[in-house]
């Protein structure tokens, strides 16, 4: 065996100090003696769906690394409304802002698909952090990426049609959660995408009539991965092609 493959081997054994298996990619790419580092301070969770891991304007106290699930990032406004600006799963992690230097964030991030994960306490990464130059690196590039994430997501929202963003979205979930079967409805998709049921029912009855989609009980089944790719906006193939550059896929 080769020496990249031996330390492939031993990242995707990686445990936290209790340990609890890690899938997390971020913390799999960290190098061995950083992530040892850190690893007695990662508390695994169960991570719920609804469960609110921060809120606008309050300071971050801990940074989250889900191994499965789905975190949504999202804007609300001062009349109660909400909009989803970015998404994220075990390639990432929730609380970017801490390691970009920043103590607080403008967005929601809240569990919509359940799964678990792990979690630590904001200053002890800050602590971490300045002996871990790599690890740094690692966490800045996925800030980067968020960024650019929501700013695709703010064009998508104002250009292209609910279709598009819809199967947009759903694309973008299927990647985090790696299932064809996605624990959501459209009451909680309408919420994510900012407009009404109606508008996304008609849509989701647009790909089901075409064979994309269909319903289960409480979810929606990916039926044709490549139709819903050819249904859906560029954005998805732009922010699909970030992650490759970045190295976060």
């Amino acid at each position: 065996m080769s020496g990249k493959n031996s330390r492939d081997v031993k990242a995707d054994q990686r445990t936290n100090g209790d340990g609890k298996q890690v899938t997390n990619k971020v913390l799999l790419a960290a190098p061995d003696n950083e992530y040892e580092l850190m690893r007695a301070d990662l508390k695994y969770i169960d991570l719920p769906h609804h469960l609110s891991l921060h809120e606008p304007t309050q300071k971050i106290e801990f940074v989250y690394f889900p191994n499965r699930g789905m975190v949504s990032q999202v804007v609300v406004t001062k009349d109660g409304r909400t909009v989803e600006v970015g998404v994220v799963g075990n390639e990432g992690y929730a609380g970017a802002g801490l390691a970009a230097g920043l103590s607080r964030s403008s967005v929601r991030e809240i569990i919509q698909i359940a799964g678990d994960g792990f979690r630590i306490m904001g200053n002890a990464l800050e602590r971490i952090l300045r002996s871990a130059p790599q690890l740094q690196v690692i966490l800045n590039r996925h800030t980067g990426l968020q960024g650019m994430q929501v700013a695709q997501t703010a064009a998508c929202n104002r250009l292209h049609d609910i279709q598009q963003r819809l199967s947009r979205w759903l694309l973008m979930t299927q990647d985090r959660v790696h299932s064809g079967v996605l624990p959501i409805t459209h009451d909680f998709i309408a919420t994510m995408m900012g407009t009404d049921r109606s508008t996304v029912s008609l849509a989701a009855s647009v790909l089901q009539k075409k064979g994309i989609i269909d319903y289960v009980r409480g979810a929606v089944k990916v039926v044709n991965r490549r139709k819903l790719q050819s249904s859906a906006c560029e954005c998805y193939g732009v922010i699909q092609q970030l992650e490759d550059e970045l190295g976060l896929r």
